[in-house]
């Protein structure tokens, strides 16, 4: 046989088109998401106000320090824990709902349309339309006056805030929820659904041992995105309880972006987002892990 050969002049070529396709991908990662933690996790060790003319003074873990010993960091990581076990509910919800609009009519696609319809919306008209729904003077409260019973604190009671607020923010990812499922369960493969059947597994048996393990994937996507969206919300908190009543619906976001910043301190601001990350960071790997853990199982059971 003859044996190919690239000249050295075409494999640089070669070369060349792959990188320039590359580099612009890795410039635009490193300028958007490199630069500014690598900035955010500099700026939390210092003292600095924003302003070009003073120069950040370094202070070590001072900003760290202030952080966890306020209060507010307690609030904000109730809600964050709040916000893990919501990522949970809305994951349960949307794949239980993608089972049952898994098959192709003008029914199913109506109700994907309309379950997919508040992601559409702005998350600070979402924090809006529900505040006139669930505000003390909203349409609920109204509507419950006027059947003669008392009005309910939905957005007025620390405790009823913060579940109102994770229950808004779910009702507002769920759609997007639901299209990953329903694109996971497409790809689930047919003839070990219908070697399932033949057996005759039930539907409890057939989707444990078939269509859960062909899910793995598209879970952790799912519950790695909808845990990292409710940590970070800002937009809502803002339209819908401006991070009360009594702080209880300040989620870390929020004090960064609408405490911290406005009153200048950088460096404590720095160090929240540095804490946003990591807590970030440690949901994806903690997903990550017990998805390969039973991988592992499943495995070694086979």
């Amino acid at each position: 046989m003859e044996r190919t050969t690239v000249s050295k002049p075409r494999a640089w070529r070669d070369l060349g088109a792959r990188v320039s396709m590359v580099v612009p991908a890795v410039l635009v990662y490193v300028a958007l998401l490199v630069v500014p933690v690598i900035c955010a996790i500099y700026y939390s060790f210092t003292e600095y106000n924003g302003f070009p003319h003073r120069v950040p003074e370094f202070v070590g873990l001072d900003n760290y320090r202030t952080m966890f010993g306020s209060d507010a960091i307690t609030g904000t990581m109730v809600v964050a824990v709040v916000a893990v076990v919501g990522a949970v509910a809305v994951n349960l919800a949307a794949l239980g709902l993608a089972l049952l609009l898994r098959r192709t009519n003008r029914f199913n696609t109506f109700g994907r349309v309309v379950m997919f319809y508040p992601h559409v919306l702005s998350a600070l008209v979402v924090g809006f339309l529900w505040q006139a729904v669930l505000g003390p003077q909203g349409v609920v409260n109204t509507m419950l006056e006027k059947a003669g019973t008392d009005s309910l604190p939905f957005l007025s009671d620390p405790d009823w805030a913060l579940w109102s607020m994770i229950l808004v923010i779910v009702w507002s990812l769920f759609g997007v929820q639901l299209i990953l499922y329903l694109a996971g369960l497409q790809a689930v493969p047919a003839d070990l659904l219908e070697a399932a059947r033949i057996d005759g597994a039930s539907r409890w048996q057939t989707f444990r041992a078939v269509t859960w393990p062909s899910l793995a994937s598209t879970v952790t996507v799912a519950v790695i995105t909808s845990g990292i969206s409710l940590l970070k919300t800002y937009d809502v908190v803002v339209s819908l309880t401006g991070g009360g009543p009594a702080g209880s619906t300040k989620t870390l976001a929020y004090s960064i972006l609408a405490v911290s910043f406005p009153q200048r301190d950088i460096g404590l601001a720095s160090a929240q987002a540095v804490l946003l990350i990591v807590a970030a960071a440690v949901l994806a790997i903690t997903v990550l892990v017990l998805r390969r853990r039973a991988e592992d199982d499943a495995e070694s059971i086979g």
